[in-house]
């Protein structure tokens, strides 16, 4: 199972890479343009969940912290929460990540936005929440002097 565990990390790594070292190469945009590169990682998630899928389906319909604790205490159980972490955390950089490149926000800046995305994420979507702010979205003009 500790390879299993190593391996979501090692799926979702190279899509991280690419976006924080190569943000501006085509190819860049192009594969984090998909949806699709969470699926790695929800494939590692699925091989950790099938043994204790029942568990699984118990705990999250009928949550009970102590129930919760006992789960985590498997090796599977932990590992598929961990691809799911993994997966959540992809799926909410490559959303940064697509969002700063639109709005021209220089990827020196989007580079550590991105690299506290992976290591916490609930601390880099408000970051870059706040940093957007300074951006305006494509397609969108400043109301100032507009007449409007």
């Amino acid at each position: 199972m500790s390879t299993l565990f190593s391996l979501a990390f090692a799926v979702a790594a190279p899509f991280w890479l690419l976006m924080i070292v190569a943000p501006t190469w085509t190819w860049t945009r192009r594969i984090a343009g998909s949806p699709l590169i969470v699926l790695p990682g929800l494939v590692v998630w699925a091989i950790a969940a099938i043994p204790v899928f029942g568990t699984l389906v118990a705990d999250v319909t009928n949550p009970d912290l102590a129930k919760w604790l006992d789960f985590l205490r498997d090796d599977n159980a932990v590992t598929l929460v961990w691809a799911q972490v993994l997966a959540w955390d992809l799926f909410i950089g490559r959303w940064i990540y697509l969002d700063s490149r639109e709005r021209g926000v220089h990827p020196l800046l989007m580079a550590p936005v991105l690299v506290l995305t992976i290591l916490l994420s609930p601390i880099g979507l408000p970051v870059y929440l706040l940093v957007r702010l300074g951006f305006r979205a494509p397609g969108t003009r400043s109301r100032v002097g507009s007449g409007a």
